[in-house]
């Protein structure tokens, strides 16, 4: 059954509220890195400065993987402006609204991202 117009509105507002949280959270991750590297050489010991190495390493991660989902959330918008929001990119067939609330810029069904994934491991 094809989304109607109220369901593509209800996700397109998750999108955008999703999308201003993460941007929020990156420029705060930002800041965070950008003082740990100021502050990088007051340590008292060698110790403190490999975690707060570590500490910074797991913040860019954080951060990529949040601009991975970012990308994701403008792919979705895009599609929402497209008109092909909600069908899936790779078996052009309907992405289930129950996998599109739980995961609102997915734009595969679960069966086509689940073969992605198992070509990726082999």
């Amino acid at each position: 059954m094809a989304l109607t117009k109220e369901s593509i509105e209800k996700y397109k507002s998750q999108l955008l509220q999703l999308k201003a949280k993460i941007l929020h959270k990156l420029a705060e991750t930002d800041e965070e890195v950008k003082e740990m590297v100021a502050s990088k050489g007051y340590s008292q010991h060698q110790a403190d400065e490999g975690s707060d190495d570590f500490d910074q390493a797991i913040a860019l991660q954080l951060s990529d993987e949040d601009r991975s989902i970012l990308r994701k959330i403008d792919r979705a918008l895009e599609k929402i402006e497209e008109g092909t929001f909600g069908i899936c990119e790779v078996c052009g067939k309907e992405i289930s609204e129950k996998r599109l609330d739980a995961i609102p810029y997915a734009v595969t069904t679960l069966r086509c991202q689940e073969e992605r994934e198992k070509r990726k491991e082999g």
